[in-house]
């Protein structure tokens, strides 16, 4: 038993910027410390709870507002550690903490005494004088404790009490079962004639990678620097389809880690919680809160996008298909591999020709560079900040004027225990502490980019340079937030906002004037030819009917499973067939399923959100519309993006900072003319 002596969650943490000390921090000491934290904040609850003074904003919202300090710092440690980094001793801790988590949000959402106290608070909010933040924060306060059962009577909040708890443990079941069935796949390949096709970039990786788990051979699996580049390059068609099934079945094998039963469950108490609350189903539970605000308005932008892009994407189809001389028809496991030779015939460009000039060390710098130019901040890198795992690096980052802005990590290579895909999370986030000091946010992005080599360093993909923009355009959310309260900071806000600030960022990667800055040869110094650049942006656009369609499908799908209104016990891969049936393009596989490893759905927050994706992208190709017209360095724009958006979090309607930045309401038109599907 660790002595809570020495547990590094219950002393100073004497380090860089008060930074998680993660040099100290062993699984061990986890458990204990949320059994602490969770303790000391049902103390704070009690006290607001039963204040004998009358409940006023200051000693009951901005009160519960402050509270859980210790349980945030603990949390955010564990969870971005698990995610990251995680092992079967960190998943065991997380079944068993989670349902003390749940139990604690309870707590406090279902305390009759404390939610009296928010509603007399909330019933004046009009006559209290508040600022526009205080009055943003009081609604949410109130609004959190309206979705969590508050309103219900007894025997309701018990109910409620129950299926949360029983739902939290679900996400984890899906995201572990989707992990562990993901890693246990690799495939050794022997025979040198299989590898045709694959660049030399690829071999060497797939070398590496034998060789880490003591093999020889060229290995790959299902992480996505590995399987993607198998997909686009590999010529044995027995092989992409070997590969392709294996994908689309992680979570559907029938055996332990099989998710479809989880996903039933997950669906159904969903619902029951929506019903619970006086919804007809989860997305009408979950949108009111959101600036799409129903079912119909999201309904309205997925089917007004499908109607101007499944044509384009049709065509595309088609024209691939002729591409391959009679592969009739073209299957899922062909798509990649002949769009890619299509793209290079047309126009004669492809990752291999552009890898060369992506070197991450150095995409790094024009990627921080891009956010100097824009918002005058700066980066150096700290190597006295502890990190969870030594392929981490940490940052400090200041403002233009020198002030402290924030600490940021980034975590950029798959491993084992590390979930798929790429995402921003926050250590700490920013808010001013009750002596007015402000105390600044500790941001990590984590992306899952090809490894270095033995002979080339990290060489990225265009699509690898596109997502790393992405999550630091979530970063720079975080980083820039000047909010007085954590819960409305950064990216803290709406599903269908938060993809603005990233989305906008993947802009800048179709501008030759940022191509000629962050494209630069590895080896040579020598900036990525003219013509090049030339060949990439007018590849810009290509297959972008078929994309937008894919990501439509799996908006369709999410709403599918999300607008359902009575109890789900069906075929769950019939079940997503035909959902996203009006969006599909490539011929369906039978027996393959995606839902059982869509982790943002059934794990990861975006459940009735994933329409987010494109409302979000309506939004930023108006936005950098404003940003083209001035030029794209533009500071005037940058600094009333940074002002209207960035640094507001959600201390004010979406809508209206967007209005206040852009002076018009967004239009699908902009997003229709840059992907050239309106002129």
């Amino acid at each position: 038993m660790i002595h809570a002596q020495n547990n590094p969650f219950f002393k100073p943490y004497n380090t860089p910027f008060g930074t998680l000390p993660f040099d100290k921090i062993k699984p061990e000491h986890y458990e204990p410390a949320f059994d602490k934290a969770i303790a000391e904040l049902e103390d704070e609850i009690t006290g607001i709870a039963n204040n004998p003074a009358a409940p006023e904003f200051e000693n009951t919202i901005v009160a519960l507002e402050r509270s859980g300090k210790l349980l945030d710092r603990v949390r955010s440690a564990f969870f971005n550690v698990l995610n990251a980094s995680s092992t079967d001793e960190m998943m065991e801790i997380s079944q068993r903490v989670s349902p003390k988590l749940s139990a604690s949000s309870n707590n406090i959402y279902l305390n009759e005494a404390l939610f009296g106290r928010v509603k007399q608070i909330y019933d004046q909010k009009d006559n209290l004088n508040l600022s526009v933040e205080d009055k943003r924060l009081l609604e949410k306060t109130y609004e959190a404790f309206q979705k969590s059962g508050a309103t219900l009577d007894a025997q309701g909040k018990e109910k409620y009490r129950s299926l949360s708890t029983e739902l939290s443990l679900l996400n984890l079941q899906f995201n572990q079962n989707a992990l562990k069935d993901k890693n246990r796949f690799e495939y050794l390949i022997t025979n040198e004639v299989d590898l045709a096709g694959l660049p030399e970039s690829v071999r060497e990786a797939a070398v590496a990678m034998a060789r880490e788990k003591g093999k020889e051979g060229w290995l790959f699996d299902l992480s996505y620097p590995s399987y993607v580049p198998f997909m686009r390059y590999a010529d044995n068609r027995t092989l992409r389809e070997m590969m392709y099934k294996e994908y689309l079945s992680v979570g559907n094998k029938g055996d332990e880690f099989d998710n479809k039963e989880v996903i039933r469950k997950i669906v159904n108490i969903r619902l029951e919680i929506a019903r619970l609350m006086g919804n007809r189903n989860f997305a009408e539970y979950r949108l009111q809160y959101t600036m799409a605000k129903n079912q119909e308005n999201v309904y309205k932008l997925l089917n007004d996008l499908l109607d101007a892009y499944k044509p384009v994407a049709e065509a595309e189809y088609k024209e691939v298909a002729e591409f391959a001389e009679g592969l009739t028809p073209i299957m899922p496991w062909d798509w990649n591999y002949y769009a890619e030779k299509l793209k290079d015939s047309k126009f004669s460009v492809n990752d291999e020709m552009t890898r060369p000039y992506f070197e991450l060390s150095n995409a790094t710098k024009a990627v921080f560079g891009l956010a100097t130019q824009l918002y005058g901040i700066t980066f150096k890198e700290n190597k006295e900040i502890p990190v969870y795992h030594p392929e981490v690096t940490a940052y400090e980052v200041y403002d233009e004027d020198g002030t402290f802005l924030s600490v940021l990590y980034t975590d950029f290579h798959p491993r084992s225990g590390k979930q798929s895909g790429a995402w921003m999370s926050s250590m700490k986030s920013q808010y001013k502490e009750a002596d007015g000091k402000d105390s600044r946010p500790q941001i990590i992005i984590v992306m899952n980019f090809t490894r270095p080599t033995e002979t080339k360093p990290s060489l990225l993909t265009y699509d690898e340079v596109n997502t790393f923009l992405h999550e630091f355009g979530h970063a720079l959310h975080g980083m820039l937030a000047e909010g007085t309260y954590s819960s409305l900071s950064g990216t803290s806000v709406s599903r269908d906002f938060v993809e603005l600030p990233s989305q906008i960022m993947e802009n800048w990667l179709e501008e030759k004037e940022f191509l000629d800055i962050i494209a630069v040869h590895y080896e040579t110094g020598e900036k990525i030819p003219a013509e090049l650049i030339d060949n990439l942006l007018n590849a810009a656009n290509y297959n972008a009917g078929y994309l937008c369609s894919r990501q439509l499908s799996f908006g369709l799908l999410d709403m599918a499973w999300h607008t359902i209104t009575e109890p789900f016990a069906g075929d769950v891969i019939a079940f997503e067939k035909q959902a996203w049936a009006p969006a599909m393009i490539l011929p369906e596989v039978p027996g393959t399923l995606m839902s059982s490893n869509f982790s943002h759905l059934f794990a990861g927050g975006y459940a009735a959100g994933y329409y987010g994706y494109k409302w979000a992208e309506v939004l930023d190709a108006d936005a950098f519309a404003a940003f083209k017209k001035a030029g794209i360095f533009n500071k005037e724009v940058a600094r009333s993006f940074r002002e209207n958006i960035l640094s507001k979090g959600d201390t004010e309607d979406p809508a209206v900072l967007y209005k206040r930045f852009r002076g018009q309401e967004p239009t699908i038109d902009a997003l229709l003319e840059r992907n050239g599907i309106k002129k």
